[in-house]
Formats: structure tokens, sequence, C-alpha cells
């Protein structure tokens, strides 16, 4: 937000030029990938910049809601390109369009303003209204969040295996690990998969297993549980229109629980009510706060395997910079998957990546907007205790102390930001869709 002055206006605007940096190399990452990769590539920086703007967005409504001195609202950082002023705001675009900035007057008692600004000041307005205005960026991202996952259950709806076939599994795979993988048949013995045997095909619709109808996944997963693997059981599809009448012997992967038949669903998607749009959004959206903290709890520990040869096996696998993310968005655009799957897919990375950022964001560290709503709440407690005492409300905390920290924690986030993009460069972790 607000890019004060001093050092701590240089880490407010550094924030803008971490996300340049992971853009422009996200760029570099393009050059000679497949169509479909790019056009994924940038639907996800759309995302990101828009996902910026509202960050910005509610630092600026709730700073004017609240009568402060707002003096200007940029998409994009550098030269300006074309402005215009809207009562004391200019409100414009600059060259470099990678995020925005938001510059509300009087962010720390560092900052040297005229006197007749000073009662707008942000610095000078009741801490409520200071912590909803430092809070407000965070607040956007999860608004977005939760309706970005509303929209992918009211719009799109949640994914449900059909018994349509959509693809044969062609051997037997070792283990229930090695058919869960992205690879089921690395390892496997030689040999062909029952479904491959049998003759059936991609297309075909199973109505039959043993004599008994089936007309879901889930009900064809019943009837398997119930057979045993190695005798010959009868099963019926419909090809073309047509009933076909076959026979299958079922096999037995170790440690898999169902006698295997070798053959992926084809999924449909059922939409969801509104009030169970919201609750799914809801529960997703906890969900993904709690595996956000386990991610950040897990950076640490993700270090030494970052350019590891099976980093995708390791915490390693679960942590990304903005090229990461968008690589991965890419892969899903590209991947061979109906387009409800890669809309759904595509809608919950955004409306994770929003959650994510929204929850560092609230993190009690400078220059973040969590470490200025920890100086605000110190404050306020400060002065009820001063209160309580009788004695005199201290005032404003003297940020200038706190720069040296803040400089160490920016210098940690900018490090360990590098690291990662250099990580999703050269030892990128791809979605196996």
């Amino acid at each position: 937000m607000g890019k004060g002055s001093g050092a701590l206006g240089i880490l407010m605007r550094a924030r803008g030029a971490i996300l340049i940096a992971g853009l422009l190399v996200a760029l570099i990452v393009l050059s000679g990938s497949h169509r479909a990769f790019i056009v994924g590539i940038l639907i996800f920086i759309v995302a990101l910049l828009v996902s910026v703007m509202l960050h910005e967005l509610g630092h600026f409504l709730t700073a004017k809601r609240f009568g402060m001195q707002v003096t200007q609202f940029f998409l994009g950082f550098g030269t300006t390109l074309w402005s215009f002023f809207r009562g004391e705001t200019e409100y414009g675009v600059k060259a470099l369009p990678f995020g925005g900035f938001v510059k509300i007057t009087g962010m720390t008692r560092m900052e040297e303003i005229d006197v007749a600004d000073e009662p707008r000041s942000f610095r000078r307005q009741p801490g409520w209204q200071r912590i909803i205005v430092l809070a407000a960026g965070s607040f956007m991202h999860f608004a977005l969040a939760f309706f970005l996952l509303f929209v992918l259950a009211i719009g799109i709806g949640m994914a449900q295996n059909s018994n349509q076939i959509s693809a044969i599994t062609t051997c037997v795979p070792a283990s229930a690990a090695a058919l869960n993988s992205a690879s089921p048949c690395a390892g496997a013995a030689p040999g062909r998969s029952p479904a491959e045997k049998a003759g059936l095909k991609p297309g075909d619709t199973i109505v039959s297993l043993a004599g008994q109808r089936v007309t879901s996944f889930n009900q064809l997963h019943t009837v398997l549980k119930g057979k045993q693997a190695g005798v010959p059981v009868p099963i019926v599809v419909v090809r073309n229109g047509h009933d076909l009448h076959l026979t299958v012997t079922l096999a037995t992967v170790h440690k898999y629980d169902v006698p295997f038949l070798g053959m992926e669903p084809v999924p449909v998607y059922q939409r969801e009510s509104f009030t169970g749009a919201v609750a799914f959004a809801g529960t997703q959206f906890g969900d993904t706060i709690t595996s956000s903290a386990s991610a950040i709890g897990q950076l640490p520990a993700a270090i030494p395997d970052l350019f590891a040869k099976d980093r995708a096996k390791t915490p390693a696998g679960d942590v990304s910079s903005v090229v990461g993310v968008g690589n991965v968005t890419g892969d899903v655009v590209a991947a061979a998957i109906p387009w409800q799957a890669k809309v759904s897919l595509v809608l919950f990375l955004i409306a994770s990546l929003n959650i994510f950022v929204g929850a560092f964001n609230l993190l009690p560290l400078l220059p973040l907007d969590g470490g200025h709503l920890a100086v605000v709440i110190y404050e306020r407690i400060r002065a009820w205790f001063n209160r309580l005492r009788h004695r005199p409300d201290p005032g404003l905390v003297d940020v200038q102390k706190l720069v040296p920290v803040s400089l160490l924690v920016f210098a940690v986030l900018v490090g360990f930001g590098t690291l990662l993009i250099a990580a999703d460069i050269f030892n990128p972790v791809h979605l196996q869709v």
C-alpha cells in the first residue's frame, strides 16, 4: 500500500519489485513453449495482476471511507504513462504493468507531510480504522478466493466418476502406489490389463458386471469389491448404441483392496445449489488455510531439496514461487483433459494462491501488512494499560527503531523468493493431469 518515506518506503515499494522480477522470469520461461501452455501462463499473469489490484483497492476504499488522504492509485510501476486527477487522488497507469500501489498520507511517524494534511493522515486516525485499512488487502484476497470457489461449485460443478470408460490401462501395476502414480506401468510385470484383454475400449459404457446392473462408477466399484481376482466374470458394455457381452478376468494389485479391472472413468460434473456452493467454498477455504499454514511451516525444510532430482516427492515439491504456479497453470491448460477439469483446476489454483498470499501477508512481520497491524495493535494495548495507570497515551511507536529488523526480514524474503524462482526455472515441478 502506501509508499511511505525513507527505508520503510523502500521496503513497501520493493513488494512490487519482487513481483516484477518473478513475472519477468515467468515470461522468459515461456520461450519455446507450447501455445496452450503459454495461454495458461498468460491466464495466470492476468489473474495475479487482478489479485494485486484488488489488494490495493481494499486499502484504497477503506482509507477513503474513513476520510484519510489518498494521493495516488496506480496500476504498474516505473514511469507514468497516463494519469488524471479526481479530487485529491491521482489515478493512472505506469510503464511496468506488474502490480500496483496506493499512497496514503502519513503511513508512519517518519513521513514528513504538510501541517494542513496532518488531521487526515493515516497515523492520526483511530486504531480500529487503521487496523481495518491494513487488513483490507488480505480481506480482498480472501473474498476473491471464496468467490472463485463458489463459482467453481455452482458454475462448473464437482467431478463425479461415471461408468463410461475414458482410458484403458495397458498393464497390471506392481502396487497400489504405482497405480496411483503418473506412470502406473513403470516396473510392472509383462502382460496386459484385464480390461485390455477383454476388449474394452475408451468410449464404452459399462452397464453390467457379473450380472449386476451398474449406472455409476461407485456402483461398479462396489461390485468389484465383492469379486475375486482370477475368476472370469461376464461384463456388458454399450458401444456405438449396442450392447456388447464380454468376459473379463480381474487381476490383483499389491496393497490394492479391490480386484483390478484396468479402466479410467469419464468424469461428469454435477453443479451445486446456492447453499451447497457456499458450503463447498467455506470447506475448501478452511482446508486451504490449513494447508497454507502447513506450507509456510515446511519452508525451512524445503530448502535442501529445492534442487533435488526427486523434488516433487519431498517437502520442496509443495512450495513454489509465482513462476512455479504459473508453470503449473500452463500445464493444466495444455493437458489433454476435459475443459471443465481445466477451468476447475485453474480456478482452484488461483483461489489457493490468493488464500496463501492473504494469510502470508498477515504474518506479524514488517514490511508485511501484518507487521503494521502488529504495531497498531501494540500501540492500542500500550495506550489501554497507560489509561489504567492514569498515564497519558504514549502515541505512535517509533518505527525507525524497527527498520533494522524490517531490513533483515525483507532480505530473508527476497533471498528465499529468489531461491524459489531459480528452483522453479532449473528444477520445476510439473502437475501430472
